[in-house]
């Protein structure tokens, strides 16, 4: 070894009481820094810099951060590797003409895998990969191990994941999103390849059947469930999940509300052989997700629980809410609006690296029982679980009419939706919604005094508190949660029930349970919607002029509309609904399925499943 190579290696050293290790080492594409370790993560600034005052900026005689000066944290970290001997390029800035030149020099190397925030959009995250060398081996294992042990401290990072690829999803990328986004969980060294974590689902209602089938022993092993595919898709396997563990009460309903079963029942999924189209996924774009009965071998009511069809094993226990337990979307849908309000982004590597940082964040689930599928049918409560959104009239028939052409591709929600928008049904529908308190709806306010807007004058946007990272509404306690029921549910004591009712011709009914931001509604149905308040918004639609409801549609679609600011649109929030239609025909569209239902009752479960996502970044003028 040179004399260079020993002054290398000596600069390294431990201070303190071991918490702070620095050293010349050489970066990749910049030459030779002074590396700092600390409990925080890693920091390092240009040699050169330190000793040439023209790379630093100085205003007023204050010197100012030089521009070499980076770091990265353990947080942002997700891998090191140790890649040996080989080639390190410098980029070197020659004194007498100030020109960049390149060097090559071997040594051995290490690498740190992380991310960084786009500046542009900070809710997008960027791979950062760093590559530094040194020309002993003992100093580069030596930071090897330091680095290791520190990042092994992160808590929350998983290990072993169950992951689900929709091969036909959004134009047909399901497969190749996942060989996109593979190699991060490689270099994370999370499972997902061997012993058959990863399934490729090969028909319809795949992912459901493995997930009601699953033994509650083998999924304690696993940290979390991944879905590489749409909305619909996350649909399938949330309702595998649920629909054979979690217990709780059918939804509240006012005392008109007649049904078969008590509301204080256990919700469970029975065994029907059902004709309806409300199974499970076939469709190759996966969002909305459809089927019909003919071409799927595993409904999701096919499953029975209480005679065990699925042989799960009774002693070890999974229950809801899960702290650990969280799913991750990796979008390949054509909407993938749940990923873009957890995340800010609709961006494959931006959910990869969600999920391997560990990041966590609570989703509200709606309940959604279904009491009669016609008027005249005797029916057994269905029970299914909503994450994002569930609609009927138009939203429903959009999804059905969408079913005439498949073979248009994404292409044909908005084909059909046109199609549905000149039809302009309306149907009769009786909607009853419990009153909460605590939330004062405006613009019932505002109707109830007899103020009406114009088509063509709209009032200013009330201030908007939208859902984010760390979001304050999110994260804050809610008093008028029951204590005694399940989390998220209103109270179920009848005389503190207050029930809103609304009777007439609607052109369509949504229940909004996040914002539903994506493409093509910017905003989302409801701007100010959250992910885990324990609020449904019910969004009524009534019968209304074409122009009318087209300048409705017009405003859902443009940044900073006023879709609800009209006299035809009722709004409220609440925490459970009743529908009862005065017609047979009633689809609804749950997360993108297909759903016939006379008669249904919903509420909300607040943070009921956690999320591998930290919530969206906005800039100031973005929100």
């Amino acid at each position: 070894m040179d004399t260079n190579e020993d002054s290398l290696h000596t600069g390294a050293r431990l201070e303190g009481n071991g918490s702070v290790l620095n050293s010349n080492l050489f970066l990749e594409h910049v030459g030779e820094v002074s590396l700092t370790l600390n409990s925080d993560g890693l920091s390092w600034k240009l040699l050169e810099s330190v000793h040439n005052e023209q790379d630093g900026l100085s205003c007023l005689g204050i010197k100012l951060i030089s521009k070499s000066e980076t770091e990265i944290k353990f947080s942002d970290m997700y891998a090191l590797e140790f890649i040996n001997w080989g080639l390190i390029h410098e980029s070197v800035l020659s004194n007498p003409g100030g020109f960049l030149m390149r060097h090559e020099t071997e040594m051995y190397r290490f690498t740190v895998h992380g991310v960084q925030r786009s500046k542009n959009r900070p809710s997008l995250l960027i791979l950062a990969v760093y590559t530094f060398g040194h020309k002993d081996l003992q100093t580069c294992q030596m930071w090897v191990n330091q680095i290791n042990a520190l990042l092994k401290m992160e808590s929350g990072r998983p290990q072993s994941l169950l992951v689900f690829v929709h091969p036909m999803s959004g134009k047909g990328n399901g497969c190749r999103t996942w060989q996109t986004v593979a190699p991060i969980f490689s270099y994370a060294k999370v499972k997902t390849k061997n012993q058959g974590y990863v399934i490729v689902t090969q028909r319809a209602g795949h992912a459901f059947e493995v997930m009601a089938c699953i033994s509650n022993e083998e999924l304690n092993s696993y940290d979390g469930v991944i879905a590489v595919g749409g909305d619909g898709f996350f649909n399938e396997i949330l309702n595998g999940l649920l629909s054979s563990r979690h217990k709780a009460p059918y939804p509240p309903a006012p005392a008109d509300f007649v049904h078969s079963f008590g509301s204080n029942d256990s919700a469970l999924v029975h065994d029907q052989n059902e004709t309806d189209a409300e199974t499970s996924c076939r469709n190759e774009d996966c969002s909305p997700l459809l089927s019909s009965s003919k071409s799927n071998p595993i409904g999701l009511s096919n499953l029975r629980t209480e005679e065990g069809s699925c042989d799960r094993d009774q002693d070890s226990k999974f229950s809801f809410p899960n702290e650990w337990f969280r799913f991750g979307i990796i979008p390949a849908g054509s909407t993938d609006a749940i990923v873009i309000c957890s995340t800010g982004a609709r961006d494959p590597i931006t959910s990869a690296l969600h999920i391997v940082l560990g990041k966590r964040l609570c989703l509200d689930i709606a309940q959604v029982v279904r009491w009669k599928a016609t008027s005249t049918s005797k029916d057994v409560p269905i029970v299914r679980y909503a994450a994002s959104f569930f609609g009927y009239g138009f939203y429903g028939d959009v999804i059905a009419e969408s079913e005439k052409y498949r073979w248009m591709g994404p292409k044909r929600y908005d084909y059909a939706g046109t199609k549905v928008f000149l039809r302009h049904r309306s149907y009769e529908a009786e909607i009853a919604c419990l009153e909460v308190k605590s939330e004062k709806m405006s613009l019932s306010s505002e109707r109830l005094s007899g103020k009406r807007y114009g088509l063509w004058r709209l009032p200013k946007n009330p201030e908007r508190v939208v859902c984010r990272a760390n979001c304050n509404t999110c994260n804050t306690s809610r008093s008028c949660v029951s204590s005694s029921g399940p989390p998220g549910a209103p109270s179920s004591d009848p005389e503190e029930q207050r029930w809103l009712k609304s009777k007439g011709s609607f052109l369509s009914v949504g229940a909004a349970i996040i914002s539903c931001r994506n493409e093509r509604a910017p905003d989302g149905l409801v701007a100010d919607a959250h992910l885990s308040d324990g609020f449904l918004h019910l969004i009524l639609i009534k019968n209304c002029p074409h122009a009318s409801y087209l300048w409705h549609l017009t405003q859902l679609a443009r940044k900073g509309g006023n879709p609800l600011n009209f006299e035809f649109v009722e709004h409220y929030k609440t925490t459970a609904f009743t529908f009862t239609s005065s017609s047979d025909d009633s689809v609804w569209n749950l997360d993108g399925e297909l759903f016939q239902a006379h008669k249904l009752s919903a509420q909300v479960f607040r943070g009921l499943v956690n999320l591998f996502a930290s919530g969206p970044e906005y800039r100031s003028y973005d929100s």
